[in-house]
């Protein structure tokens, strides 16, 4: 059934948009998109570009972790005056990995309406991708920029059976699989980059082997890295 304005209540949108290709987005999402009051965005000139690929205008307000304060006191605002309000992220979807939690928190708190609108998740998409095992696995987003955060972030999951999803950034990569191969031993891996995209990239290997491949080509774009969980990669070899 096609959303109307008329069916929709004053309230939060937590929209999920495209992680790459724009003809991922949902037909309930452009509908949403379309009736809402304003569209609260980590950046306005992607997500500008994203509406007006659908002829769709709407006043953009600013959200990002650097004004989550200022921009929430906002948004809060036209709620309380009765409107809706959609929340995107540049890719993927509110919350995961990108601002939208402390939102949903306050709308929890202050009784406002607010549900979310499901689409492209780009850990998903990896995880399956990968060939690793999917029927349990633990998000743990951006791994801390420093070595040693990084190692105790890495260590908290070392003996964890679950396999593991990971977002790391071009210029950190050699390093994430340094302290990773540490941490973990050699564990099987898969590293994916640019997915829904003409050049979608899945590498699976060893960390010591996508080491080699990250130090040998120079990586560009963000980056969703998936681990094995601890045991199975003594399983897979029995399996064999």
């Amino acid at each position: 059934m096609d959303i109307t304005s008329s069916e929709m209540k004053p309230g939060l949108y937590l929209v999920a948009t495209p992680i790459g290709n724009l003809q991922d987005i949902t037909l309930r999402a452009l509908e949403t998109l379309k009736n809402v009051d304003a569209v609260a965005c980590e950046d306005t000139r992607k997500t500008g570009l994203m509406l007006s690929r659908y002829e769709i205008k709407k006043p953009l307000i600013p959200f990002h972790e650097h004004n989550e304060g200022k921009a929430g006191e906002r948004i809060f605002s036209l709620l309380a005056e009765g409107k809706m309000v959609a929340v995107v992220t540049d890719a993927g979807t509110p919350g995961i990995a990108d601002p939208g939690f402390t939102l949903v928190r306050r709308a929890i708190a202050e009784g406002h309406d607010f549900t979310l609108i499901p689409g492209a998740s780009g850990a998903i998409m990896a995880l399956v991708l990968s060939g690793l095992p999917v029927h349990s696995f633990t998000f743990r987003g951006f791994a801390p920029r420093k070595p040693g955060p990084r190692k105790r972030f890495f260590s908290v999951d070392a003996t964890s059976p679950h396999t593991l999803i990971f977002y790391e950034s071009p210029y950190r990569l050699d390093d994430f699989f340094k302290d990773a191969l540490e941490v973990y031993g050699d564990r099987q891996a898969a590293l994916c980059n640019d997915l829904t995209k003409k050049f979608e990239k899945i590498v699976r290997g060893s960390f010591t082997e996508l080491l080699a491949v990250v130090e040998k080509t120079p990586p560009k774009g963000e980056y969703i890295i998936v681990i094995a969980g601890a045991g199975e990669q003594t399983e897979s070899e029995e399996d064999s």
